[in-house]
Parts: structure tokens; C-alpha cells; sequence
């Protein structure tokens, strides 16, 4: 969510007339994230979030804006996308495909207990049961096939110990991408990037999942698995907390038991998700862009969290 491409009021003002949201009253840039760039756009008609795109094309924007809207008319609380006169809901702003979308109420909820474990838990099987029926298709675009071709890019980057163990355990999980319980876990829309930053919470009542610019179809299991990974650890040094894993498993099993490849493969899975972050944050951290605001994350958090994970795998 940092700001890469700098958007005027007059731009804003525009904006919300073209999708009859108001009249602008302040426009201000959001800090953190790396991907997009992101503002706080209120009107007097409300508080919405203002996305302009980066990265992701016009051509595959629509698989994440109508997947919300989906989501959203499903009764998940996600949020829905606002729509011009014609009931477009990807637009253009500075040259950049953009969007518009309601602002949540509540706030992160950065030091969770178990009650808010068990909230996201079951929210997200409720979200992976809605998306059963959506009909769009797009690969989860940082799976397996892009730690692939990105590992060999940061390699000169780190150190020997770390090359190793990278490469290691990129080896382990194309070996377990090719195995039969793989292909037998349940697969559909996901998050992907359910951060403990990316829901929102009114005191204990969980308000919203957003930021689904990360989705695609995967496994069930993996977005569980990336959730589990920041949810459910100590930040610090990457230890599970299995008070806190127990809350989310058992609430995400009371909408959506999992199945017996699912229970099998969950200890990789976990791994897979920390190696996917890890990949990232050291694409990012090495490899950046400018842009204002910006701050890339630490990649040692999930180094720390990838060698937990091996040394003491969770069996459910």
C-alpha cells in the first residue's frame, strides 16, 4: 500500500463523480505494503479505499474485483466494489487501472488472542465455501511455478547458509507439488495474503477480510497454512503458539472438516507458505521499487519461521 503513483484531488474529485460517490472532502495516501498504491478517499457520502494498480494488468483485474463482489454478495464481509453508470468496477486514474471499494470498519487487530484466531478461522472456510461457485479462473500468481524463477534472482543475495536451506526446501516442495495427496487436496479461490494487517475488527467481532490482490485458485489448505503462519506464532522468533492454532483449526473445521490429504500435507504447507513469503521479502527487500512511503518488509521474519516449521512440524 505504499504510493508509487501520485493522484491529484482534481483526479479524485472526478472519480467520485464518475461513480456518483460524492463530493471529494480529503484524499490521503496509505503507508506500508509494496505492491499498489494505495489512498483514503472520503466523500460526503462516506469512507472508501482508493487502489491504482502497479503490477496486475487490466486483463487480470477482473478476476480479484468480481471475486470480491462475489464474495461480498455471498454474504462474506469483503469489500464490494463500486461501479460506474455502465456497472464497470475497474476503472482508470493517472494513466493506472484502478478501483474503488467501501472502507471497513474496525481496525487490525495486531496482537490477536485465541477469539480472534477462531473468527478468521471460520470466516475463512465460510470464504472458501462461497467461492465454491465462482466462475472466473486465474492461477494464484505467486505459487510454486514464481518461486521457481524467482529463487534463482535473489540466490547472489544472501549467504551460503541461507542459499542452502532456500534451495532445499524449494526442492521439497516441488516434490510434494508432484505427489497424489497434493493433487487430492481441495482447491478454489483463496486469499492467499490473510495477514493479521488485511482484517479488520471491531473489539471482538472480525469486520472484514481485504487487500485480495494476492488471489487466485489454490489449495484450501495453503491459504489456511499462510494464515496459521502469522496468526497463530510469536512474531519475534517464528515459535508456533498452539493455543492460538488450535482456536483456528477448530473453528475453520467446524464449517469445513478437513480432509484426511489435507491433515496429511498441513505440516508442508506450512512450510510452503513461510518459503513463499520468505521468497518474497527478499525479492522485495533486494530487488525494490521507488516510490513514496515505501518500506519493504524484513525477510528474516520468515526465514525464522520456515526453519521452525521444519525443525518442529504441527500434526493436527
Amino acid at each position: 500500500m505504499a504510493v508509487f503513483t501520485e493522484v491529484s484531488n482534481k483526479e479524485a474529485r472526478e472519480l467520485l463523480r464518475r461513480l456518483q460517490l460524492g463530493t471529494l472532502k480529503e484524499l490521503r495516501g496509505i503507508e506500508g505494503g509494496i505492491e499498489n498504491t494505495n489512498y483514503f478517499l472520503t466523500s460526503d457520502q462516506g469512507e472508501f479505499v482508493l487502489t491504482l494498480f502497479e503490477r496486475l494488468t487490466a486483463e487480470q483485474l477482473p478476476f480479484y474485483l468480481h471475486l470480491m463482489k462475489h464474495l461480498a454478495h455471498g454474504g462474506i464481509p469483503v469489500p464490494d466494489p463500486a461501479a460506474n453508470k455502465s456497472g464497470d468496477i475497474l476503472h482508470s486514474v493517472a494513466g493506472k487501472p484502478a478501483a474503488v471499494v467501501n472502507k471497513l470498519r474496525g481496525k487490525s487487530q495486531l496482537a490477536p488472542e485465541a477469539v480472534h484466531c477462531a473468527a478468521v478461522g471460520a470466516t475463512l472456510a465460510r470464504m472458501h465455501l462461497a467461492g465454491r461457485d465462482y466462475d472466473r479462473v486465474q492461477p494464484n500468481l505467486r505459487s510454486l511455478p514464481w518461486w521457481n524463477e524467482t529463487v534463482p534472482v535473489v540466490l547472489p543475495h544472501i549467504g551460503e547458509e541461507q542459499k542452502q536451506l532456500l534451495q532445499s526446501e524449494l526442492a521439497y516442495q516441488n516434490h510434494i507439488a508432484e505427489s497424489s495427496e497434493y493433487t487430492a487436496l481441495p482447491r478454489g479461490p483463496v486469499h492467499a495474503d490473510l495477514f493479521r494487517d488485511n482484517v479488520m475488527f471491531d473489539g471482538e467481532e472480525l469486520t472484514g477480510f481485504f487487500d485480495f490482490y494476492f488471489a487466485g485458485v489454490d489449495t484450501w489448505l495453503f491459504d489456511l497454512s499462510v494464515c496459521l503462519n502469522d496468526w497463530c506464532i510469536d512474531l519475534p522468533t517464528g515459535v508456533h503458539d498452539a493455543a492460538r492454532a488450535k482456536a483456528m483449526l477448530d473453528a475453520y473445521q467446524s464449517v469445513r472438516p478437513l480432509t484426511a490429504a489435507e491433515r496429511t500435507l498441513l505440516p508442508a504447507m506450512l512450510r510452503a507458505g513461510a518459503l513463499r513469503f520468505w521468497i518474497s521479502r527478499l525479492w522485495d527487500f533486494y530487488l525494490p521499487r521507488e516510490a513514496s512511503m515505501l518500506t519493504p518488509h524484513d525477510p528474516t521474519h520468515f526465514e525464522r519461521v520456515l526453519r521452525e516449521r521444519i525443525a518442529h512440524p504441527i500434526v493436527p
